[in-house]
């Protein structure tokens, strides 16, 4: 699974699971546009990376819908090209369904479903000419309907949907659109083990393989797989990367 010559966009890429995808794939070879608004953490995490290849960190806060074209700007800048788009950033308040507000809906669109829509639309000319793939993240709990996940799990299908959509409309160009619905130890985990300890214990007994994902060894290593020569015939598929606790039909 070789990424060499490959320039790639990241998402998210300072923390949690797209730094695992981020470090993944430059380790793999691959040139990699880390985004993130957290300016400090995106150059930290470029820096560290920066061993291992070329990686170059862009401040941008997602949520700013109308700047977004931008980061695919400056990915063809700075790589001459683009061959992998991964959206992998994604905010959102936990409350019940009965409880949430407007306002605590919007994150999760504004900053998951919103940039990922921009995104692939800005993306799509560079990733017709270089016959290059999208990787779009959604979740188990959109698939199994969580309690207090009702504003991520609808915008997280909401991009398993716009990913099948895509998947129709640009196969003819030669682009690739996949979808991972990861379960990894990332800061977010963490904190919502801590704040729903009983729902996180009772996930924890659900995954077969009775273990927690690592975000570079098991997701990230997924995601290079998806971007790589070797899955040129896959396209329009969500990869449960979760140890089985989702079987997706």
């Amino acid at each position: 699974m070789d990424l060499n010559g490959k320039a790639t966009i990241v998402t998210g890429g300072a923390r949690g699971i797209a730094k695992g995808i981020a470090t993944a794939f430059v380790k793999a070879g691959a040139s990699v546009l880390i985004v993130d608004r957290e300016e400090d953490l995106g150059n930290a995490t470029a820096a560290e990376l920066s061993q291992f290849g070329k990686v170059v960190f862009m401040p941008m806060d997602l949520s700013q819908h109308d700047q977004l074209h931008l980061i695919v700007d400056k990915a063809v800048a700075e790589f001459g090209k683009l061959d992998t788009l991964v959206n992998a950033a994604q905010a959102s308040a936990q409350e019940m369904f009965a409880k949430q507000t407007r306002e605590q809906a919007n994150i999760a669109f504004d900053t998951g479903f919103w940039p990922t829509y921009h995104l692939m639309q800005a993306a799509y000319p560079h990733l017709k000419a270089s016959k290059g793939s999208i990787i779009n993240f959604g979740s188990g709990s959109g698939l199994s309907g969580m309690v207090t996940q009702a504003s991520y799990a609808a915008a997280k299908e909401a991009i398993r949907a716009l990913s099948k959509v895509a998947t129709n409309e640009w196969g003819k160009d030669g682009i690739r659109v996949n979808v991972i619905c990861p379960y990894a130890m990332t800061p977010g985990v963490e904190a919502w083990s801590q704040a729903f300890p009983d729902q996180y214990a009772a996930s924890l007994a659900q995954v077969p393989l009775k273990r927690i994902g690592d975000p570079e060894a098991d997701i990230g290593a997924a995601a290079v797989f998806l971007a790589s020569d070797a899955a040129s015939y896959v396209t329009g598929q969500t990869l449960m990367v979760d140890g089985g606790q989702t079987r997706a039909s």
